[in-house]
């Protein structure tokens, strides 16, 4: 995915950053002393992260991720260009290296607990941090179709579709695809829509119900024929 680059910065937007005070953007409030130029990115990558995952691309506008960050909205267009260049570089890019992922999963046990280790691995992460780019993705959907494609490499191209081939079974993408539907159902139903008990089940409880379902998708008998 193409990372966004911000506007360039020149003396004067240096001089802005460094401001003594700075009023938070709609209240005519002085918050002291202005955080500084990575200070302030990293803040409003937070913020958005958290606001597009609450409310999707739609629902969370430039005004509130600049209020949540604590920063004037000009901020937004001063490193990213904008809002869709915001959300590109909090939501669109990888929030992992796909190879380390890949090689705790892989290699991290026997063939036959592989469905156990793709579901800690992925709740764990989703866990700590409540549903993260994920929960971003999926709200931003409907809205952007970057989000659907973003959704489908991470899940697809970089981790689940990878493990199906390296398993050099038959089906392979077919394989992957019915993986896919499994963890994308359990993230929605867990961070997005927070069905009960699901939502608040302990990781453990998680694995052990979910896990065997992708066990049998990824080594067990698909019977197609039966579908035929």
């Amino acid at each position: 995915m193409t990372p966004v680059n911000g506007p360039r910065v020149d003396a004067r937007d240096d001089a802005a950053d460094d401001e003594s005070s700075y009023e938070e953007a709609g209240t005519g409030k002085r918050r002291g002393r202005r955080p500084g130029r990575e200070d302030t990115r990293a803040a409003l990558l937070t913020a958005a992260r958290e606001l597009f995952s609450e409310q999707g691309y739609e629902g969370a506008t430039v005004r509130a991720i600049a209020t949540r960050a604590g920063v004037d909205p000009a901020m937004v267009n001063h490193w990213f260009g904008g809002k869709e260049g915001l959300f590109a570089k909090a939501v669109l890019e990888l929030p992992f290296n796909p190879p380390e992922v890949l090689e705790t999963i892989l290699n991290g046990g026997p063939i036959d607990t592989l469905g156990e280790r793709i579901v800690r691995t992925f709740v764990t992460r989703w866990d700590e941090s409540g549903g993260g780019v994920f929960t971003a993705l999926v709200r931003s959907i409907s809205a952007r179709e970057d989000a659907a494609k973003a959704l489908r490499e991470l899940i697809m191209k970089y981790l689940l579709g990878r493990i199906a081939s390296e398993l050099a079974s038959d089906h392979a993408e077919l394989r992957a695809s019915l993986c896919a539907s499994q963890m994308v159902g359990l993230g929605m139903i867990r961070y997005v829509a927070a069905f009960e008990p699901l939502a608040s089940a302990d990781i453990p409880t998680v694995v052990a119900l979910v896990a065997p379902n992708l066990q049998h998708y990824l080594t067990g008998e698909l019977n197609l024929e039966r579908a035929e």
